[in-house]
């Protein structure tokens, strides 16, 4: 049997305040867009009229929110990466994402509402296949938030 390639994006769990982070990433983002809501009804197991899912397009990218309850958290086993060609850029997306959250290193940090995030160059891969790759490494493994210019040097 042959199929058409099938539509795929993530879904995103949140306790109750999915509503609070598809708000956030709106404002965090350009041309982002809540496309769909549903809301839990009477006898279901959240509060009714709380969301139950939020369908959005961060950047052009689609993804779910769901307000599950508190059967799962998120971790860092699932982060959503975004590429800057800046270190304006860099400096913008880990500002706002990290307020309330928590940094950690190599350009990782959770938002406040525990969804983990990579802020990296956009060249990132091409130097970490490059011939200063090890340079480039040991550069970005001391960082927090990445410093654009030192790994351009380590970079060569």
């Amino acid at each position: 049997m042959k199929f058409k390639s099938p539509h795929i994006y993530p879904c995103l769990w949140f306790n109750q305040n999915g509503a609070e982070a598809a708000d956030f990433y709106c404002e965090v983002f350009p041309e982002t867009l809540i496309e769909q809501k549903s809301y839990y009804g009477a006898g279901m197991h959240l509060p009714e009229g709380t969301l139950m899912t939020a369908k959005m397009k961060i950047s052009g990218y689609e993804l779910l929110i769901l307000n599950g309850g508190p059967y799962f958290t998120l971790s860092e086993c699932v982060s959503l990466v975004i590429t800057c060609d800046t270190q304006e850029e860099i400096d913008y997306y880990w500002n706002k994402l990290v307020e309330g959250g928590k940094p950690s290193n190599c350009g990782w940090l959770k938002d406040k509402f525990g969804l983990s995030w990579q802020v990296v160059p956009s060249k990132l891969g091409e130097w970490m296949t490059g011939p200063n790759a090890g340079k480039v490494a040991k550069a970005f493994m001391k960082m927090r938030k990445f410093d654009l210019k030192e790994l351009e040097e380590a970079a060569g």
